[in-house]
């Protein structure tokens, strides 16, 4: 166990969070959750318990060289904390939820003629509005439900209900579903009653909680206690609710002082006139020098902003050499940035050390940027790397420094998505490569294949006529070979209406 470990586990609180492990080269390896931090976490490095465990689990423990930790709430938050961690880091040791399982959320629908509420697990930026996700299915089920019948909204699957879907539909009936399908009401009265259950859902409502009160005690007075059980879940559903959408609502208002606080930190810490507003950070990625790009990402005001994501093929370097590679792009990037007349970020880091912080800085300084404060970020012990005229080489400070979690965030940032990239790269050169094994293709015919397709995946879909119309030469039967050869590659089977 690294001292730095031992170190940290002294530290933990016995409180509820997410611990987040990292190895030796600073990677999420595991994220987990715990009701009581201190006891989960030290539980992994318990040689009793390490005896009992499976080799597999052993050999993870001992790849952890370093810690950190979140603290929230409750068990619940918890929860959807780590799934988020997993889902944004995908550490190579978490299992459980690397597939596409998420919780339960509603979706507002209001892009349709008549909106509706849907249950969903995927939260997307398309324009209607979502609630969660939650924990609990049950209190999305129930939520759903209640503003369903208290606002008389529809239940049915169609996009626009009319006349005919009504005529097989009993929920006016029995689900008090206020039917303008028929013209029960307007469009624009049950569009009203549609923001009324959406408002509702944003903040709650007290008059409704004590409304289900005094219902709940009027079934139970009357002994209906089946009336006044299903009152009760309903009401404990809505508490439920609208705690975890209030927290859902905190936790980014929270997130966003700590980045705001590190990020005055950091301009302290970096001698700069002010809080960098702006900062971009740079890392390459490669397979043995093959492929190499390069990405770029920035934070504002110390949080990550993915609209102002780059990335590049690097054009200029052969072979392994991270240095040249770094001087090329931020070349690229910001003589651009000069010849379009685009405001200058307030900072700019790299991931490495010295010998890339002074390519890079070269570079800057032939774009006449000497100015442009730069720094790196050695990556296995997170020391900050300056070149400033005074003989100040190295920064270290402690893990808990919000200034360096704001640099280790966008570090980690660029590594991800300069590994997406390349990993993307790969696999489109793998898919193109298929083409290859086909007797009467050569680079010409693969370029217009590709030109007239786009892709592979295209090519397999496409229908031999198409594709034989599209190339000059190809004739049906090579064309069937062409379709057959692709859809393997491309992991798809050839449609039954095409063969």
């Amino acid at each position: 166990m690294s001292d730095t470990l031992r170190d940290k586990l002294r530290d933990l609180p016995s409180k509820p969070g997410c611990y987040i492990f990292r190895d030796r080269n600073g990677e999420i390896v595991y994220v987990g959750k715990a009701v009581d931090l201190r006891r989960r976490v030290r539980s992994y490095f318990d040689p009793a318990r390490m005896r009992r465990e499976s080799p597999k689990r052993r050999g993870m423990v001992k790849c952890f060289a370093d810690l950190e930790w979140i603290v929230v709430r409750n068990e619940a938050e918890a929860l959807l904390t780590e799934g988020r961690l997993i889902k944004d880091w995908r550490p190579r040791f978490n299992t459980a939820l690397r597939d596409d399982k998420r919780y339960l959320a509603l979706r507002a629908e209001k892009h349709l003629p008549l909106p509706r509420f849907s249950e969903c697990r995927i939260v997307r930026d398309d324009g209607d509005e979502y609630f969660g996700p939650f924990p609990s299915s049950t209190v999305v089920h129930a939520v759903k439900d209640f503003v369903e019948r208290r606002w008389g909204l529809r239940k049915c699957d169609a996009a626009s209900p009319d006349a005919e879907t009504h005529r097989h539909c009993h929920d006016d009936r029995i689900a008090k579903c206020s039917a303008p399908c028929v013209g029960a009401v307007s469009a624009e009265e049950y569009v009203r009653r549609f923001e009324e259950a959406c408002a509702f859902l944003r903040r709650g409502d007290p008059e409704v909680g004590e409304e289900l009160e005094r219902e709940m005690r009027e079934a139970a007075a009357a002994q209906d206690f089946e009336r006044a059980a299903a009152v009760r879940d309903t009401l404990e559903a809505l508490r439920e609710m609208v705690k975890l959408r209030a927290r859902e609502v905190a936790m980014p208002a929270v997130a966003g002082d700590r980045a705001r606080e590190g990020n005055a930190e950091l301009g302290r810490i970096l001698r700069l006139p002010g809080p960098p507003h702006v900062i971009e950070g740079f890392d390459i990625s490669h397979i043995q020098g093959l492929l190499t790009v390069a990405s770029m990402v920035a934070c504002v005001d110390g949080t990550t902003t993915p609209q102002r994501y780059r990335r590049f093929r690097v054009r200029t370097v052969e072979g392994i050499d991270d240095p040249r590679s770094i001087a090329e792009v931020v070349g690229r990037r910001y003589s651009r940035l000069l010849a379009e007349g685009r405001p200058l970020p307030d900072l700019v880091m790299l991931d490495g050390g010295i010998t890339q912080l002074r390519a890079a800085r070269a570079r800057l300084s032939e774009l006449g940027l000497s100015s442009l404060p730069t720094v790196g970020l050695a990556e296995r012990y997170e020391i900050i790397v300056t070149d400033w005229p005074d003989g100040t080489a190295e920064i270290t400070l402690p893990r808990e420094s919000e200034a360096l979690r704001v640099l280790i965030r966008l570090r980690d940032e660029a590594h991800r998505f300069a590994i997406t990239y390349n990993r993307s790269l790969r696999l489109k050169r793998i898919r193109e490569s298929a083409l290859d094994e086909i007797e009467g293709i050569g680079e010409a015919r693969k370029r217009l294949l590709l030109r007239a397709f786009g892709s592979v995946r295209r090519i397999a879909e496409a229908d031999p006529a198409r594709i034989a119309a599209a190339v000059p030469g190809v004739g049906l039967e090579l064309a069937a070979r062409i379709r057959d050869t692709a859809s393997r590659n491309a992991g798809g089977a050839v449609p039954a209406n095409r063969v």
